[in-house]
Parts: C-alpha cells; sequence; structure tokens
C-alpha cells in the first residue's frame, strides 16, 4: 500500500509541485493521475521513487515512512518498484533481450534466472520473436512495450509510468494500455501519470485528477472533473 499525508513539494523559486496532498493506493490497485502539463503528475512520481523529497509531509510505502530513507534502503525500495519512461531510454546498443536482461544484471541476479526470465517478460508483452532486434529496428510502440518490459523484469509490486502513451498513435496506445491492465490483473499495482483523455475515459479505472499541485478529483470514472 501507499499512502501519502499532507505532502508538499516545493522546488527552487517557491515554484510549488505538489501541496498537501492525502492519498492513499491499495495494493492492486490501477490508478491513472491526469492533469495538465505542470500540474504536479511527474512530482507525485518522483516523490514515490525516492527521486526528489517531500518539502513537508510523510510518504508510507507498505507500512514504511519512506521520506528520509538512507540510500543503500532507497536502493532496496526501487528494487520493488518497476518505471516506464515517454522516451523508453533503451539503450541504442543493446537488443530488446539485452535490454531487459540489463535491469536483471543491476540488481545481480544470475545468468540461469536472467535467461529464464527474459523470454517469459518478452513472451508477455508480444515480443519475443523481435528478441535480437535494436532499438532502432523497431517501432514506437514496440520500443515502449520493451520499456514495459524492462521495468517488470525484476517482478515489482508497483508499476510506475510517466505518459507512456504520449509518442503513440491511438493503435499502439491502446496496446500498451492493455499491456498495463493485464500486468495489473497479475497483481501489481499501476500507477500512470498522463494527460490521455481519451484512453482514461475508455478504460474507467480509478482517476486522481491534480491542479496546480492539489487534488481536487479521487473517484472512478473518465478524466473530467
Amino acid at each position: 500500500m501507499i499512502e501519502l499525508q499532507n505532502v508538499t513539494k516545493i522546488y527552487d523559486g517557491n515554484v510549488i509541485g505538489v501541496q498537501d496532498a492525502n492519498i492513499k493506493i491499495d495494493q492492486g490497485e490501477f490508478v491513472f493521475l491526469v492533469g495538465e502539463s505542470g500540474s504536479g503528475k511527474s512530482t507525485l512520481l518522483r516523490l514515490l521513487i525516492k527521486e526528489i523529497n517531500p518539502t513537508s509531509g510523510k510518504i508510507f510505502i507498505d507500512g514504511q515512512n519512506v521520506t528520509r530513507l538512507r540510500s543503500r534502503k532507497t536502493a532496496k525500495l526501487r528494487r520493488r518498484m518497476g518505471f516506464v519512461f515517454q522516451d523508453y531510454r533503451l539503450l541504442p546498443k543493446k537488443t530488446v533481450y539485452e535490454n531487459v536482461a540489463f535491469a536483471m544484471e543491476a540488481i545481480e541476479e544470475t545468468q540461469r534466472r536472467i535467461r529464464r526470465r527474459v523470454p517469459r517478460v518478452l513472451n508477455m508483452v508480444g515480443l519475443a520473436h523481435k528478441s535480437h532486434n535494436f532499438p532502432n529496428e523497431i517501432s514506437g510502440g514496440e520500443q515502449q512495450r520493451t520499456a514495459i518490459a524492462r521495468a517488470v523484469a525484476n517482478n515489482p509490486v508497483y508499476l510506475l509510468a510517466d505518459e507512456p502513451t504520449g509518442n503513440l498513435d491511438p493503435r499502439n496506445a491502446k496496446e500498451v494500455m492493455d499491456l498495463m491492465e493485464h500486468i495489473n490483473s497479475l497483481g501489481t499495482t499501476v500507477i500512470i501519470a498522463t494527460h490521455d483523455k481519451e484512453t482514461v475515459d475508455r478504460m474507467q479505472k480509478r482517476v486522481i485528477h491534480i491542479m496546480d499541485g492539489k487534488v481536487v478529483k479521487d473517484a472512478k470514472g473518465g478524466y473530467d472533473i
């Protein structure tokens, strides 16, 4: 479970990223964070992966106050999380297989486990036949699915994504979101920051709407307040 208690993040120059956020996300939920650019969606995700710390308030993950974790424990926390970026961030000189394997090598998994796990993950995202291709040899939708495979390679408890369909056409966007829904059905908590109104309206999940750093809506349904 994730819980934010009165969390505020103020950047230099008194720029408010998030203001007095109180959010609770149970294990296994699928949640959209929505709002215009600059509303605070990405700030919330960065707080959850401890890329930044709140100015005030507390963040609990699985009952642990992670607000001021030291670096070693922060690394352990991040192993329970997968993160998907809008711009994929694949390693251009590594194949699809090697990009996914890299995530497991980073936490010093054995080669035996990597050889077993990576093909399964690539099969799940529909890319087993592209395992030997390099990123520049596959489509944008396939690159994003590779990024998702990399994010779930280590069986994360939480999967966070920042605008995962932002660079995709409607067909590829739907495929990526259907994949996210499948991953969620396997028990992973999914949290997606997006301004993709069509996708949010179609999927009818829990929606947390953020405006000027404040939570102004938290309910199941579509994008609009």
